[in-house]
């Protein structure tokens, strides 16, 4: 490895430009003082950083209609699956007018607080499946129907598991196992990826589909003969998918919707009462009839009444009304 290599992987793995200064220094031999590991490390992102804009403006500048073909020399995979989704991180506190623009920014996004930014990440993934002409697993698998499990995630959702965005994405996501069909014994294989790349960026939400578009036109995603694109409910997710990715399917997260049904399905009742409405209303959510779940929760609503002016985040009432809401909103991604 050469040495500017090693010096860009020692700074940008590390958590400050003095460990990898000493990184160097003590694995690789070598006395690179940390300012010279931010500078050589700044101008190779400055210079990756232009690369990609250069990209987006090269596929921006393509007639929309050439723009869901595979790129000259490119290969459309078989399944082709994006996502994108926002996070937070922080950053250290600076002056100057580049440090106001981006606190500007943050505001108009709607972020709070001087030291925490939005990142935007983007996953590309190649994957293989068999193609079915039905469902290949019609049953919920066990490990979103075992109480043990479900406790676990609920306990570790924010505001004592209310149907939070926040609160899911520091979720683990439960392992997806083989599941065999009863009905007639075959083991259905969940798709398997194959490749997986992502993209990363602080830029504002209309900024960044471009560049994931880019980079799945460059891996010829949209020749692709089944395609995919995911997201939990965030209005970011499904705007770039609707300005860049509407021939690909849409999909809800499942992680995220089990979230709000499982709140809903508690919320002024016993635990044993809730769970097996719950297991009876996310049973219905994984196969796809979503109109029976909202119905309930409609029934519901009706039995509770309307959210009050008055009401806490713990309301039954709010709660229920926000599960509503939201597969309302989502039903048309989640079939």
């Amino acid at each position: 490895m050469a040495l500017l290599d090693k010096i860009v992987y020692a700074g940008v793995n590390n958590s400050s430009f003095e460990q990898g200064s000493q990184d160097l220094a003590k694995l690789a031999e070598v006395e690179v003082s940390a300012k010279q590991v931010e500078r050589v490390c700044k101008r190779i992102g400055a210079e990756r950083v232009a690369q990609r804009d250069e990209a987006v403006e090269t596929y921006q500048a393509i007639p929309l209609t050439k723009r869901k073909e595979v790129p000259v020399g490119g290969t459309a995979p078989e399944l082709a699956v994006v996502g994108c989704d926002g996070g937070r991180l922080q950053i250290l506190e600076r002056t100057g007018a580049a440090v106001e623009a981006e606190e500007a920014t943050a505001a108009e996004d709607g972020r709070r607080g001087k030291h925490w930014r939005e990142d935007k990440i983007g996953l590309l993934q190649t994957m293989q499946s068999e193609v079915a002409a039905s469902d290949p697993c019609p049953a919920i698998p066990e490990q979103f129907v075992d109480a043990t499990r479900i406790l676990k995630l609920a306990r570790e959702l924010k505001k004592q598991a209310l149907p939070s965005e926040d609160a899911v994405k520091e979720t683990p996501e439960p392992e997806i196992g083989v599941e065999t069909l009863a009905e007639n014994g075959r083991v259905y294989e969940p798709p398997e990826v194959q490749e997986k790349r992502f993209v990363a960026s602080r830029v504002r939400w209309p900024n960044f589909g471009p560049i994931l578009a880019t980079a799945a036109w460059a891996w010829g995603f949209f020749g692709a003969k089944r395609k995919a694109f995911l997201g939990d409910g965030s209005d970011n997710n499904w705007a770039i998918w609707r300005q860049h990715f509407s021939s690909f399917t849409p999909i809800l997260d499942f992680i995220h919707a089990l979230s709000y049904v499982f709140a809903a399905a508690m919320a002024g009742r016993t635990f044993a009462e809730g769970w097996s409405i719950y297991v009876q209303w996310i049973g219905w959510v994984w196969s796809g009839e979503v109109a029976e779940v909202i119905a309930a929760l409609a029934q519901r609503q009706l039995d509770l009444g309307a959210p009050l002016q008055g009401d806490g985040e713990t309301s039954p009432r709010q709660i229920v009304a926000q599960a509503l809401t939201y597969l309302q909103n989502h039903q048309s991604q989640m079939q």
